[in-house]
């Protein structure tokens, strides 16, 4: 990913319990280690992403399919076979297969979360929650990007999201902690230009609505 760029924000659901967090470390790591060997980093990274926010997502029934402990090795190995094999990168497909041997295919999840967490760290970079009232102008993130950078010396991956109840503020989350009264006065400027932005259109609704 480039410099700069920015990602809607990725919905993971919470992980179960710590040990899970655990378990699901050292297969995330064994598999990042991997990929990284092969040159396949990114490329794993995005089957992940499609198998959890996209496959799970349109298919809850094959996620706990995959997770049901009352399903045989032998009948999900079957499974994923017919799935991935030959169909998805050597290495996903293999992790599957361990995991399932292990009847673990329930760390997924937190598999898939933690792999991106440990690539984040290893390309020092942090994500970084932004939440506005109107969408950031592209002068207004370089300028958000620029002072993150600053502030944090790692690489700031921009997550944004609208929430028109901010009333034209801004909020910055990362991690536990959130941008607020210590940096009000580094991020005015461009307070002032949401809030400008967010009364024209609250005021531009206002009068088409009077019409």
């Amino acid at each position: 990913m480039s410099q700069g760029e920015t990602t809607p924000e990725t919905d993971f659901r919470p992980v179960a319990n710590i040990q899970e967090r655990r378990i699901a470390r050292v297969y995330a790591e064994a598999l990042l280690n991997a990929a990284e060997q092969h040159g396949e980093v990114d490329e794993v990274k995005g089957e992940l992403h499609e198998l959890v926010e996209e496959t799970f997502r349109r298919q809850p029934d094959f996620e706990a399919f995959l997770a049901s402990g009352a399903t045989s090795k032998n009948v999900r190995r079957q499974v994923l076979e017919s799935v991935f094999k030959g169909k998805s990168s050597e290495l996903l497909f293999n992790t599957l297969m361990v995991l399932n041997e292990h009847d673990r295919l329930s760390l997924l999840r937190a598999l898939a979360l933690t792999y991106n967490q440990m690539l984040d760290q290893r390309r020092q970079r942090i994500p970084v929650r932004v939440t506005t009232a109107v969408p950031l102008t592209e002068a207004q993130t370089n300028r958000l990007l620029v002072f993150l950078r600053d502030r944090l010396r790692l690489e700031p991956i921009l997550q944004t999201g609208i929430d028109p109840a901010i009333l034209g503020g801004m909020m910055v989350r990362v991690g536990d902690w959130l941008f607020d009264g210590s940096v009000r006065n580094e991020l005015e400027t461009i307070r002032k230009q949401l809030m400008a932005r967010s009364s024209h259109e609250i005021q531009s609704r206002r009068d088409r609505f009077s019409n």
